[in-house]
């Protein structure tokens, strides 16, 4: 066969590139926390994977509300005094100032300090840095406002432990400062007058883990329990530390586990007129089933009636018990995190902070539209990363190992959302940039388990201006003039720590179930694992082997779809949804699957399946057949049609040929994953064996030939 008509397989192009990850499965150690937990060996297992393998540490997590949590004042060494602060500035009616930042972790904190400190009758305001003018935390022009406005103690959320020059600004106009901040630390600290950052902790303690809005959730109710007012705050401020630590993507383990779990339980009968808002909006989406942040034709007038009748309030929302923290993630975190990249963080605060139903519902309406506009805004920019990436950049990935995409006028407060996705697309590190002026670009990276993005961006300093993150994430600029400096500089240190083998998207998987134990009973005992987020992940399993028997393209190129399990003679059957899939589309009639399970509430009836997060060829798939010293023929019947087939030798290879009526033959080459379809090798095109109706028809021209083979030898 010539060179250019060989088979070539089409894994990379018809399916995800990913690399499936599968936990060891310990079914002995399953078995001994059974005798505890009273949860089925595949609960027991999710215990085990994620380090809760003793009966003590899985009774604990099953029952966070049994960790036994020390008194915040004798972890954090400031606590007390900036209790002090806050109480003197309180009582002498002191003017004081927060300064928050403008994600979701940011506006959460802002408003639970400001709603707190309202309540205790302080003299507060806020002002938040601009995303597009300023960048990221508190600043000498912010510092110097305050100042000029009287205000005598500045409060820090989710931003203060790098700055040091504001602060001592500040120290300099003789303004008290109060830092709470999370993130890492500088070598150097700033000369507040009392700092809280959960990093200064022990790593042992169980505040460790906190988001900024959970610093300010401390402070807020150490303050309560010194004024005598806990009781008064201790539930609204509990809603908003769970909206804020889900949204900001906290570790949902230790502390954070136990309040989340609380704050859940709260939500969905909130005090807050904001939060309520906002699960109105989603609740309205949800029943349209049109994709986040799309309301379809409710408006504010419509919404209101619904908050005034209580009936119809409780139709609209979809688990009066417990939101989950994907309601959050996927519903809520959106609409607020797209005011703080493309709008104005002062909506999101007065949302948080009114008390007015309608200014709140009109507040929420802007989230709503503003979610709308990121969305689009993501979309479009997408598409050219993508059309830019396929044609300049692909070819040579697996010699850059990561990839840098610039352009002009894209939003860089979405920018960080695309760069997730082009990582999840391609499975490299991901660089991507707009430019803020003409001289100027600004950017946000993404990285893989195996890349440290932080440690990427020190490699290239020297050509770097101002940058910063972790090891996942980061944010940089850079000079334009030096682009393919940093171009090559982080293509030289992705080579450095990247093999070729990490070129694709991680998926772990927790355990392998099949179709049959699905169930009701076991979802039920999955939902003793939530809150899931960051560090406690949803279950993820996987399925050998499935037929998918029905498959289609619905909504924005999402793939619908039934797949099918055959065990001990029996066919089950479930139905599943692929997001975003439409290139994979159709998918091969028999493949493994992984996914995590999803409740589908509709018309009255809740079911269970399946959302797939990986599709792979099984590894007993592959057609394979062999030449018997001679060539061997038949012919069979399929669909009414009458087709011959015969396996014959082709160099080293086996070749299985199959005529129709047509007199069109079919070519496979054992092993191989395409075959060639045509009257002659000339003329024949590329097919997909593994697509209908080709898969089928081979496998009944070999069970044909099987029995020809088993008489004649």
């Amino acid at each position: 066969m010539p060179d250019e008509l060989k088979p070539k397989s089409p894994r990379g192009q018809r399916l995800p590139k990913q690399r499936w990850q599968i936990y060891p499965q310990n079914p002995e150690l399953a078995q001994k926390l059974g005798m505890v937990t009273n949860m089925s060996p595949l609960i027991n297992q999710l215990l085990i994977n994620r380090g809760f393998d003793s009966p003590e540490t899985a009774q604990i997590f099953l029952h966070p509300q049994s960790l036994n949590l020390p008194e915040p004042l004798d972890e954090f060494p400031d606590l007390a005094i900036s209790v002090e602060l806050l109480q003197n500035a309180i009582s002498s009616q002191e003017k004081i100032a927060i300064c928050g930042d403008y994600d979701a972790d940011g506006m959460t904190s802002t408003a639970l300090l400001l709603r707190s400190l309202r309540a205790f009758g302080a003299d507060v305001d806020y002002a938040i840095p601009s995303r597009m003018h300023e960048g990221y935390g508190i600043n000498k022009r912010i510092i110097e406002e305050f100042h000029d406005e009287g205000v005598g103690l500045i409060l820090t959320v989710d931003n203060g432990i790098s700055a040091f020059e504001p602060i001592a600004r500040a120290k300099e106009l003789g303004l008290k400062t109060i830092i709470t901040d999370h993130h890492d630390l500088p070598q150097q600290l700033p000369p507040a007058d009392a700092i809280l950052n959960p990093k200064l902790l022990p790593t042992t303690s169980v505040y460790r883990g906190v988001a900024g809005v959970g610093v300010a959730y401390i402070l807020a109710m150490s303050l309560a329990q010194q004024l005598g007012r806990s009781e008064e705050i201790s539930d609204t401020m509990l809603e908003l530390f769970a909206l804020g630590t889900i949204a900001d993507l906290a570790p949902l383990v230790g502390v954070n586990r136990t309040w989340v779990k609380r704050g859940l339980r709260l939500l969905p009968k909130s005090k807050i007129a904001g939060i309520q808002a906002l699960i109105q909006m989603a609740g309205v989406q949800a029943l349209g089933s049109k994709g986040d942040g799309e309301m379809g034709s409710k408006g504010v007038e419509e919404v209101a009636q619904v908050f005034n009748n209580s009936n119809n309030q409780k139709s609209k929302i979809k688990n009066q018990k417990s939101l989950k923290p994907d309601d959050i993630g996927f519903r809520l975190g959106p609409r607020i995190n797209a005011i703080g990249r493309i709008g104005d963080p002062q909506i999101v605060i007065e949302l948080l902070t009114t008390d007015d139903m309608g200014i709140a519902l009109e507040r929420a309406m802007q989230c709503e539209d503003t979610n709308a506009r990121r969305r689009e805004m993501c979309e479009q920019i997408e598409k050219q990363a993508i059309e830019l990436v396929e044609t300049e950049y692909v070819a040579s990935l697996k010699d850059d190992r990561v990839l840098v995409v610039v352009q002009p006028n894209w939003h860089h407060g979405v920018i960080g959302i695309v760069a997730s996705r082009l990582v999840e697309r391609y499975g490299v590190p991901v660089f991507i940039g707009t430019n803020e002026d003409d001289k100027h670009i600004r950017g946000s990276a993404r990285g893989i388990p195996e890349f440290n993005v932080f440690e990427a961006l020190q490699y290239c300093d020297e050509s770097l201006g101002k940058y910063g993150g972790h090891k996942a994430a980061g944010g940089f600029s850079l000079p334009v003039e030096n682009l393919e400096t940093v171009r090559q500089c982080l293509s030289e240190f992705a080579n450095q720590c990247l093999e070729l083998q990490h070129l694709k998207p991680l998926l772990k998987i927790d355990a392998l179930a099949n179709i049959d134990e699905i169930d009701r009973e076991l979802y039920q005992q999955i939902s003793a694992l939530e809150p899931c987020g960051i560090d406690n992940p949803n279950p993820v399993f996987w399925t050998p082997s499935v037929k998918v028997i029905e498959q289609q393209i619905v909504g924005k190129g999402h793939i619908k779809l039934t797949v099918a399990q055959i065990i001990d003679g029996q066919q089950y059957k479930i139905k599943g949804i692929a997001w975003r899939w439409r290139d994979y589309f159709p998918l091969p009639p028999l493949v493994d699957i992984a996914y995590k399970l999803k409740e589908n509430n509709f018309n009255g009836n809740t079911n269970i399946e399946l959302e797939l997060l990986g599709v792979r060829f099984p590894n007993d798939s592959k057609i394979n057949f062999t030449y018997k010293n001679k060539p061997v023929r038949t012919t069979f019947t399929y669909g009414d049609r009458q087709y011959i087939c015969g396996i014959y030798q082709n160099g080293d290879l086996a070749e299985l040929r199959i005529k129709s009526p047509e007199e069109k033959v079919l070519v496979v080459q054992s092993g191989y994953d395409i075959g060639l379809l045509g009257v002659n090798r000339e003329e024949a095109e590329n097919v997909d064996i593994y697509q209908p109706p080709y898969y089928d028809i081979i496998q009944a021209a070999l069970k044909a030939l099987e029995s020809v083979i088993n008489h004649e030898f």
